[in-house]
This record gives structure tokens, sequence and C-alpha cells, in this order.
């Protein structure tokens, strides 16, 4: 059985070309949409378009004129910004459906699969898990690369987001989640050069505190990466969980505390714990679907209200089950109404934007993203409203129906820096068969590996 999965995966190596995502050009207009704008200055716009040229949005109004342009018919349909997917882990992607609860819980399977993950494994874990993001119009992610083990897996998991063509950053970490080795920095020096700070995907550092707060070696590593990274001026995030007290206020303590941070999860943070990062101008990313399946706690949104920088995350599209915002969405949505037991707690157009603006905000690139506004990157999702899920919508402002009745397969069309990767339902330029085909392989050989070390 090893050897006919092998050589099923030397075959697919051998004959899998991947559509490189090319540099945006030309100009596209997306036409007659209901322009849900996010753009508090802006508002909603009613049978609007949205003008593009060279990857960034130059008008958006009624009865643009196109001249050449590549038009797309939105009439009927609601314009959104992209989602932003402000933390995730894409290389547990081919691990999907392993993390069984009582027999096979998260932590131990995933980490079990990963220390047995080749560069090719990784690429296509990457690959696939990003393709899944575009397909449900989440545009942007902060994929938490903590399992970089080698140089070659570095590279791989950074080419398959170029390839991907989805905005990134790649918060590079080390090889396990152990914290007993550092981090290689020099390859992180190499490939924030070679990437610049302008680039669609860029560099950020994976960090993680150590699991012994009191071991002085392993804080000195630790510092020694956190100031490489402020040397690199590149954004750091680090996980707040588990013993999350002692873990934020380490963070407090030591200073560690400044603009460029983003803290993940910290399900039960303190008042005063997210005082200070709100103070320091970190951010704060939220992951629902992770944080309650894990066992984490509930996330309640009205606990973290007093930090003005926030998004949210999937944290890994085989532990939150897919690339769904809208799951998540809804999930915060109910949690919080539910725990409140007050139906008017959550209010649906808030978590759009934490969706959008607010993880672009998270992330640091809200100059970028976030908002269908003049100037800003053209990262867009057009979502159709002729399915039966969506079916029965009487008017007025769209938010509730998406947040508590869209799914992925509703976006029809995805547009990143301009070019469009999804239209009418199809991501283009990739052959899916051959690539489930591909990662499903994969998947079985690493899980024989990790079950048969």
């Amino acid at each position: 059985m090893k050897t006919r999965i092998a050589a099923l995966l030397l075959m697919l190596s051998s004959c899998w070309e991947v559509a490189t995502a090319t540099e945006p050009s030309g100009k596209l207009l997306i036409r007659g949409g209901y322009v849900m704008t996010m753009d508090p200055s802006v508002g909603d716009l009613e049978g609007s378009d949205v003008l593009v040229e060279d990857g960034r949005i130059v008008d958006v109004g009624r009865d643009l004129q196109p001249g050449n342009a590549r038009i797309v018919d939105a009439r009927g349909q609601i314009v959104l910004p992209g989602f932003v997917d402000a933390h995730s882990h894409l290389y547990v992607t081919t691990m999907r459906g392993q993390f069984r609860n009582r027999d096979g819980q998260f932590f131990p399977v995933s980490s079990r699969q990963a220390a047995q993950m080749s560069a090719t494994d990784t690429y296509t874990a990457m690959y696939l898990g990003a393709l899944e993001l575009l397909n449900g119009g989440i545009t942007s992610t902060g994929d938490f690369f903590d399992n970089v083990l080698s140089r070659a897996h570095g590279e791989a998991g950074l080419r398959a987001l170029n390839d991907a063509g989805i905005r990134a950053t790649l918060y590079y970490g080390g090889p396990d989640k152990t914290t007993r080795n550092s981090i290689d920095l020099d390859q992180l020096q190499t490939l924030v050069d070679q990437q610049g700070t302008e680039h669609r995907v860029r560099l950020g550092l994976a960090w993680r505190l150590p699991r012994n707060r009191d071991d002085a070696s392993n804080w000195a590593m630790r510092q020694q990466e956190y100031d490489t990274a402020r040397r690199l001026q590149i954004p750091i995030q680090v996980h707040v969980s588990g013993e999350a007290h002692s873990m934020f206020d380490a963070l407090i303590k030591r200073n560690f505390l400044y603009p460029g941070l983003g803290v993940v999860h910290a399900t039960d943070a303190k008042p005063e714990q997210l005082q200070a990062l709100d103070k320091s101008g970190g951010s704060l990313v939220l992951t629902p679907l992770s944080e309650q399946r894990v066992g984490y706690g509930l996330t309640r949104l009205d606990h973290f209200s007093g930090v003005s920088r926030q998004g949210l995350g999937i944290d890994g599209n085989a532990l939150a089950g897919s690339a769904d915002m809208f799951a998540s969405m809804r999930l915060a949505a109910l949690t919080w109404s539910g725990g409140s037991r007050d139906e008017k707690a959550p209010d649906p157009r808030s978590l759009l934007r934490l969706a959008t603006l607010g993880g672009a905000e998270a992330l640091g690139r809200a100059d970028e993203v976030g908002t269908i506004s003049k100037g800003k990157r053209a990262d867009l999702q057009i979502i159709a409203r002729d399915a039966i899920n969506l079916a029965g919508f009487g008017g007025g402002d769209p938010s509730a129906l998406l947040v508590y009745s869209a799914q992925p397969d509703n976006v029809r069309t995805v547009v990143v820096d301009g070019r469009i990767l999804k239209l009418d339902g199809e991501l283009q330029g990739v052959d899916l068969a051959q690539l489930m085909q591909r990662a499903d392989a994969s998947a079985m050989q690493l899980k024989q590996r990790a079950d048969n070390p």
C-alpha cells in the first residue's frame, strides 16, 4: 500500500502544474451590484460599479465608464470586500477529519503528522488551503507557519501562497510547537529580503513564548527572535492560550506589547490585560470555531470590546472544519446572544466589519484592503443570491442575510489585486480534480508515516 501511494505521489508531482499568480494588469469593471463598501464614510451603494485598474480601485459609483475594461456583471448580487482570515495554520489542511475529539485530539495528532511532512506535503497542504480560503471569499490570510522543518519547507510554504494568488502575511516560525528549537532567523532574513515589504505576500514572525517561563536560556532565544523581527520591521503574532493568564502577564512584564504584535485567542484574558494590549496599539485575533472545538472556552465578543484592533481567524481549515468565514461570524453572533440572553447584542454589520476591515487592521494592512475604497487594492468578492439558502430576502440591509444565511458556495466571484481568481463559481486556472487527488494521496501517506514512525 505504501509503495502504491508513493508511486502515485511521484506521478502527480511530475504531471501537476500550478498556474502561478501573476501581477495585475488591465482594467476591470464590476457592474451594477449592491456594493457594501464597509467604508464608514461611503456606506452601501445600490446598483453601483467598482472600477479597477492595475490591481487598484480607481472609482466606485453609478454608471462608471469602463473604457476597455473587462466587465463582470454583478446585478442582483452583493459586492463586498474580500474577507480577511487574520490567523490560520494552512499546513494542517491535509489532516482534515483526523481530529476525532476523544480518540484523536488536535494537538497530539497534528504534532505527530506535522513532524512527518515533507516540503512537498507542505506545499500541497498550504496551496490547497489557500485555494479553499479564496473559494469562500477570503482574499487575505495571516498564516502562522510553525512547522518549518527545514529551509525547503520554508520556501515551499511561501511558494504555495504566492502560487495560489492570495494576499497573505506568512508568519514564519520554528519546526514545532515545543519552543525547544530556535527559528531559522537567517532564512527569515533572506526571505524578507527577497519578498520586500510591498509584495502581496509578506513575511512576519510566528513567535511562541517558552513553555517553561522560568527558563532563562529559552527566554534569551525568544528575545533574539523578537529583536530580529523588530529590526526587520516585520509583524509578529503570538498565541496566548492554554495558560493564557501567565502568558499575557509575561508579554506585559517583559514589555513585548507594541503595535506590530498580534495576540491570538486570549479567550480568558483579564480586562486589565486586554487594556494593556489596546494601550500598546497591538491587535487581537479571535478564532471562535477552533477555540470552542479544542475546549478553550466560549468566545464572547463583548468580553473583548475594549480592544480597538481585532479581527477573526479560521485557525486552520482542518481544525475549523472548513474555510468558512460565514460560519465563524455566525458562531460568534450566536455565542454572544445566547450567552448574554439578549437577541439584540450582536450587530451583523459589526461582525462583517470584523471579518473585513477588522482583520485588515489586525494584520496591519488596512491601508491596502478591508474596504472598497478608492486607492485600495482590489480584493473583492461577489455573492450571488440565486441559491435556495438565500431565497426569500425582501430587501434592505443584507448584513443579517450574509451573517446568518450565507455559505462559501454563494460566493460567485473572487478578485485579488485586480485578478479574477474565481468566476461564476469556478476557481480559475486550477485543475481541482488533480489537486484533490494529490492532496488525498499526500494525506494518506502522511497518516501512515505518523501512525508507523
